[in-house]
């Protein structure tokens, strides 16, 4: 099993964000042959999401069986309509009935200036 990371995440509002994560259980990379994956960006975690990433195909999250890697892909259109401010989120994994949250934390979204 593994504990989720902590990681605050800042979005540049109206720009495209693009972020790596990595897994490893016991000196070795997991392999996520055979999940799923879905993160979720809300105000607070009983509010109406934000931001919803999935590896549905253009689902904006690519896993990476071989070297535990979870790539995470918002287009500059979805940044630009997330309101500026403080948010949270957490990215699952998801295998039959077997659920892995890798990472959660704050998700920052700054105000876009030029548009």
């Amino acid at each position: 099993m593994l504990t989720p990371a902590e990681y605050e995440i800042v979005c540049y509002q109206g720009a495209t964000l693009d972020k790596t994560f990595t897994a490893t259980q016991d000196g070795s990379a997991v392999n996520w042959t055979g999940y799923t994956a879905k993160l979720q960006v809300r105000r607070y975690p009983d509010t109406a999401v934000v931001l919803e990433l999935s590896t549905n195909t253009g689902g904006g999250i690519t896993t990476l069986t071989n070297n535990g890697k979870v790539i995470i892909l918002a287009t500059a259109t979805q940044t630009g309509a997330i309101p500026a401010g403080n948010y949270v989120y957490d990215l699952e994994l998801t295998s039959g009935s077997y659920v892995v949250r890798l990472v959660q934390g704050a998700f920052t979204v700054q105000a876009q200036v030029t548009v």
